[in-house]
């Protein structure tokens, strides 16, 4: 009975971490400070793959150096593109003209992308992590996880606190004290 108490405390706990972790990462998307992005093309490969899951954040567009990757929304596709930057150029006060070519690609996007004052970069890369994403944000994969969790954190309410193995059990020398 105790393996099976041990191994559900500690599977509730790292989905109490998970989830911890998943608040936290949407209220920052949410606020505008990271984007997440799964990689749904093969065009930066073999650096990013199809599948990777890529967390970028809001970079200053000045700061932005030509060989750098960026993710900059295109109107055509209507999401966001990461490819790498082979010119960038002020056009304005904030405003940016940015060409940008995929590595695996044999020509630079088409057009130039008119960019403001911030692009996003990635920070961090999880090769395959969103493949992952994508697994467990269907609903048949979704609501079965949500359910043991309740159930497990349902079960682990239901089981009698433990007694410790060095807790005294009181005596006729204990109730002798007490009587007095």
């Amino acid at each position: 009975m105790r393996v099976v108490r041990l191994v559900g405390n500690v599977v509730l706990w790292l989905l109490a971490v998970v989830g911890l972790l998943s608040a936290l990462l949407w209220g920052a998307t949410k606020l505008g400070y990271v984007q997440p992005l799964v990689v749904i093309s093969g065009s930066m490969e073999p650096g990013i793959m199809t599948g990777d899951l890529l967390l970028d954040v809001r970079t200053p567009t000045e700061d932005v150096q030509v060989g750098e990757v960026a993710a900059i929304y295109n109107p055509v596709t209507r999401n966001l593109v990461s490819h790498r930057v082979i010119s960038i150029e002020q056009t304005g006060d904030s405003a940016w003209a940015v060409q940008m070519k995929g590595d695996a690609n044999n020509s630079p996007d088409g057009g130039v992308y008119e960019v403001g004052a911030h692009v996003w970069q990635p920070v961090l890369q999880v090769s395959g992590g969103g493949r992952a994403v994508a697994a467990v944000a269907r609903p048949s994969v979704a609501i079965p996880l949500g359910v043991t969790l309740l159930a497990l954190i349902g079960l682990s309410r239901l089981a009698p606190p433990q007694e410790r193995e060095d807790d005294e059990v009181p005596g006729p020398a204990l109730e002798e004290a007490v009587a007095r």
